[in-house]
């Protein structure tokens, strides 16, 4: 019985990157040099980037709430520190949700917060 090498540890490798590298444009699907470069840089780009999208949707909330604030003439600033000094913890998601969705819940806590 022949001896059995490492072909088939290194082709289950093999196929494991083409796996992760199907819809690549070019030969960076089908030649295994390229394919593992462009599967390890689009990895370490997931990576970063999944911090990063955490840190655009912050800033998108934030946007949203500083123009709804602009309506009622009162700052961004102004806002979240008298929402914080009558314990209304509401996060910024929740905030920019009602002032897209829900205009008058939004005009009611501006009113609380101008009350104080």
């Amino acid at each position: 019985m022949p001896k059995a090498k490492y072909a088939p540890a290194s082709r289950r490798r093999r196929k494991k990157i083409r796996k992760l590298a199907k819809g690549y444009w070019g030969a960076r699907h089908r030649w295994h040099r390229l394919a593992e470069e462009a599967v390890d840089r689009a990895l370490a780009y997931s990576t970063r980037d999944r911090r990063v999208r955490k840190r655009e949707f912050r800033q998108l909330w934030i946007t949203r709430i500083k123009n709804a604030c602009r309506n009622f003439d009162i700052s961004y600033s102004n806002f979240l520190s008298g929402l914080k000094r009558l314990n209304i913890a509401l996060n910024r998601k929740t905030l920019s949700e009602l002032a897209i969705c829900d205009q008058k819940a939004f005009a009611k806590l501006v009113e609380t917060v101008k009350e104080k």
